[in-house]
């Protein structure tokens, strides 16, 4: 799973930083096996650092960050494998 080709749409590229994409990708990679198909990620701002709540349904599975950035941003992004090509969208682009 998210072994396919990397894609990000139009929002993500305009409106999350790429610091906050590479590291939304490598907690992917960095999940055990098996892997849900659909992440979420939902991206607050708390005491000034990023804070980044990633999450899937099946198997279960939630973690936290706090990241320092200097720009952080509050976002709700989405990661799904179709098994062709992988994607990270906003998820108002759903």
């Amino acid at each position: 799973m998210f072994n396919s080709n990397r894609y990000l749409t139009r929002g993500v590229q305009t409106e999350i930083p790429s610091e906050l994409q590479f590291f939304m990708w490598e907690c992917i990679d960095q999940l055990p096996e098996p892997k849900d198909r659909f992440q979420i990620f939902r991206l607050t701002i708390q005491d000034d650092k990023q804070h980044v709540s990633h999450e899937s349904e099946q198997p279960e599975y939630h973690k936290e960050y706090d990241i320092d950035t200097a720009n952080p941003i509050e976002a709700k992004i989405y990661v799904i494998d179709d098994e062709t090509h992988c994607t990270m969208l906003l998820a108002e682009e759903y």
